[in-house]
């Protein structure tokens, strides 16, 4: 078991993964090889798995880091994601444990049909997960439709309810869930330095920039001294939550997430959202839990954090020289937009976190 467990790459040196694994922005181009060369494996993948006569796949819609196909097995819909960078990476396997706690205590996600992520069989991990006949919220948000106040409320009672579950350790979990990391600081500044450094390097960042951002870190380090993590997505976005335009159905995508503060997922949302929708997610919250002491700068030096993540892969692959067509770019915005927006982002969190000002995000 150790000489197989060699072979496989640890996320203990992950603060995320799309700009930290060693094929950093893999799945944000080309994905790696063709899809088409996977699929033959794939479909003699799932029939050995699930003993199945009929197996039927089709592409499937995403736009995050793994290639995705709609399956038919058996006559039972499915939704199947593959990860198959160089990496060896098992992390899959974690996720689909993950699935099922969230789901266990009363949060809806879809039902794990069936994971491999041995690589044994075939040269890449996949998943199989129950099909949900529902969009993600990102495509109402884009068409003025979604009904913000109570799926923002939604979200927030949600949050509330997954930080019940506490794992041991801090930052990503491995595969007996528990976090790598004995101290929160620890994953925190898991590469920080290296993420800022390529910031300027890429013109995003000026040195100076760079200097005040971790001088304000360095100023609010006691606001990172968790006796305990609780369970933080770490991507949460409407993208990864599906339902109509009034209603949530599932969350999905917990490939990133963590042991971590309570306040890093709403500084997620702080991400793309304005202050009233935030207002109504904390308001959800609340309805299940009080919010943290310190929960303002804790918010504000989490977004900081997050931002810093954001514009890294922004900047590495390319997403400000996208479309509209794109899931981040609002409907008629330009890839100068999301580039204007995330440096205002950022400049905004460092600003509150310094001021300890009020959540005010246009």
């Amino acid at each position: 078991m150790e000489e197989e467990a060699a072979r496989f790459v640890s996320r203990r040196e992950i603060y995320y993964w799309k700009c930290d694994r060693s094929a950093a922005f893999h799945g944000t181009h080309d994905r790696g090889m063709p899809a088409t060369e996977i699929e033959t494996d794939l479909h003699r993948a799932l029939s050995r798995h699930f003993d199945a006569q009929s197996v039927k796949l089709s592409a499937g819609a995403g736009q995050g880091n793994h290639l995705t196909w709609n399956a038919k097995v058996d006559g039972v819909s499915m939704f199947v994601r593959v990860e198959n960078g160089p990496e060896q990476d098992r992390h899959l396997a974690v996720e689909s444990t993950m699935l099922d706690r969230v789901r266990a205590i009363g949060v809806p996600t879809p039902e794990v049909h069936g994971c491999d992520a041995s690589r044994v069989d075939v040269p890449f991990a996949w998943q199989a997960l129950e099909r949900i006949d529902a969009p993600d919220l990102n495509h109402w948000q884009k068409q003025g439709k979604l009904d913000v106040a109570r799926i923002a409320f939604d979200i927030g009672a949600a949050v509330a309810k997954w930080q019940s579950i506490e794992l041991p350790g801090f930052g990503v979990p491995d595969e007996k869930l528990r976090g790598h990391h004995r101290t929160y600081p620890a994953y925190f500044h898991l590469q920080l330095d290296r993420h800022l450094a390529f910031l300027v390097d890429g013109g995003f960042l000026t040195a100076r920039q760079s200097a005040e951002i971790l001088s304000a870190i360095s100023e609010h380090e006691s606001l990172l001294d968790l006796k305990r993590g609780c369970f933080v997505h770490k991507d949460l976005a409407l993208w990864n939550v599906l339902g109509p335009p009034e209603r949530i159905v599932a969350f999905i995508d917990f490939d990133d997430a963590i042991s971590g503060d309570p306040m890093d997922d709403f500084s997620l949302l702080g991400c793309f959202h304005d202050t009233a929708f935030l207002a109504h997610a904390f308001a959800g919250y609340e309805s299940e839990r009080s919010l943290p002491d310190e929960a303002r700068r804790r918010f504000w030096l989490h977004l900081l954090r997050n931002m810093i993540v954001k514009a890294v892969i922004r900047v590495g692959a390319g997403y400000f020289e996208r479309s509209d067509q794109f899931f981040l770019i609002g409907k008629g915005g330009t890839g100068a937009d999301l580039k204007n927006l995330t440096r205002q982002r950022l400049t905004t969190a460092l600003n509150g976190l310094r001021g300890d000002l009020e959540i005010d995000l246009k």
